[in-house]
């Protein structure tokens, strides 16, 4: 059984930074594509980060703020945010397994940039 808990979320100002971390249990976390999705209020979730191995993807709203990185050895996902702006106010929620597969979520962490 695989279970992935996210923490790090809360509330920022605007241009401000943020680290989520994810924790996964009870499978081969270094074999798994990691990814970090949101949804926004009154929005459909959305990709918003993706690593395997070495390589990264990102959504075009995130590049230059967001860094996706893993520690394969602490089984654990971070999401480093930069530059935070309102838009950004979501629900994070953490997924092992690729974007088109149903893989297994996390419960979600909310972030809120405001003033």
């Amino acid at each position: 059984q695989v279970q992935l808990v996210e923490s790090g979320g809360g509330l920022v100002q605007p241009g401000g930074p943020l680290r989520l971390s994810c924790t996964a249990s009870g499978s081969i976390f270094s074999m798994y594509i990691m990814g970090w999705y949101r949804q926004g209020p009154g929005k459909q979730r959305e990709l918003v980060a993706t690593i395997i191995g070495g390589s990264a993807v990102y959504a075009d709203a995130v590049k230059g703020r967001f860094t996706i990185s893993r520690d394969n050895a602490n089984n654990t996902v971070y999401l480093q945010m930069n530059n935070l702006k309102p838009v950004d106010t979501a629900v994070y929620y953490c997924k092992m397994g690729s974007s088109s597969s149903s893989g297994y979520w996390g419960q979600g962490t909310q972030v809120t940039v405001s003033t």
